[in-house]
């Protein structure tokens, strides 16, 4: 159409005298009646290789895009889909608009020698709604019985393309003589290929993983024994060759635990069992009548008599005994 062949930069002015606004979110796309807002200024893109088929995007670089979402469901029925600004991956028929000549039925103030509709691949055209919230403002696409003036829209153009020079086949969006308060993305989108686009140099291994962290040499944590008990001697440290000592040192060298003794109780002629086995008994004493008390707690007799074996014949006598009787006879 006549009306985009040298136009860089377009206002759409809707029949409500309101123009087609890219909102701050970057998503979605509605109406306002700044008309010196940038918001309200799109990019004029023709697809390649199809003549009359544009795209428009937004001051954010953004694709004015007739999308699948529904905008409401009244009654089980849809009212329109939603119009958004996106970037897709793949550039395809959900950014591309085709317009065509309208005729203005009830005014409005949509200029007809401007008046166009922008439709879609698949019939629909791009609509601007009116009335109560959420339809206030709101921007849709779909075929419309009612309100026909709704999809009519006023072209304004804001910035025409620079003559073609004597070799240039066709003008380029990106002159120098571009209007430095329209909006600066790119004349052309070329989407990202796998096979055209060189993959990323590998990162080595060792790039991924931390720095190592600095080591401390800290001193490891020994149990301390606890105090000794008072009186106690600490024992000579071990690996002395010798052991110096002097008239004043009288402290034995090893602890005396007594002496070990082995008894056997007989019979009143002082015989014994050849398989009875001897009883053993600690004594720490130095006497012999320390150590008849010391059986006598043992064996709980009142009246011993103590023998000692001889060490040439191996028997007991009572003439090589201590006797101490604890009774009167």
């Amino acid at each position: 159409m006549e009306l985009f062949e040298r136009a860089r930069t377009v206002r759409l002015r809707s029949h409500h005298d309101k123009y087609l606004y890219a909102d701050e979110d970057e998503s979605r796309v509605t109406q306002d009646r700044n008309a010196s807002s940038p918001n309200a200024r799109w990019l004029v893109e023709p697809v390649p290789h199809a003549p009359g088929v544009l795209r428009l995007r937004s001051r954010y670089g953004r694709y004015l895009s007739a999308s699948n979402e529904p905008f409401l469901h009244v009654g089980g029925a849809s009212t329109g889909r939603r119009v958004l600004q996106t970037l897709p991956h793949r550039l395809d028929s959900s950014v591309e608009w085709v317009p065509d000549r309208a005729e203005v039925v009830d005014g409005g103030g949509v200029d007809r020698h401007r008046a166009v509709r922008l439709r879609t691949r698949y019939g629909n055209f791009l609509r601007a709604n009116a009335g109560l919230p959420p339809w206030r403002n709101s921007v849709t696409h779909d075929a419309p019985n009612r309100h026909p003036g709704w999809v009519v829209w006023d072209v304004e153009v804001v910035q025409v393309l620079p003559p073609p020079g004597p070799n240039d086949n066709a003008a380029s969006p990106s002159s120098p003589s571009a209007d430095a308060s329209s909006p600066a993305p790119p004349a052309s989108y070329k989407p990202p290929s796998r096979s055209s686009s060189p993959s990323p140099a590998p990162v080595p291994t060792s790039a991924l993983r931390p720095p190592p962290k600095p080591q401390h040499h800290a001193v490891p944590f020994r149990a301390q024994p606890p105090p000794p008990p008072p009186g106690y001697i600490a024992p000579p440290a071990p690996g002395f060759a010798r052991l110096e000592s002097t008239d004043s040192f009288s402290v034995p060298l090893h602890k005396v635990d007594g002496r070990m003794i082995h008894y056997h109780i007989g019979d009143n002629n002082g015989n014994v069992g050849e398989d009875e086995v001897p009883r053993p008994l600690t004594f720490n004493g130095t006497s012999l009548e320390e150590l008849l008390e010391r059986l006598q707690e043992e064996t709980g007799l009142d009246d011993i008599i103590m023998c000692s074996r001889s060490p040439i014949t191996g028997s007991s006598s009572r003439s090589a005994c201590s006797c101490r009787p604890t009774t009167p006879p």
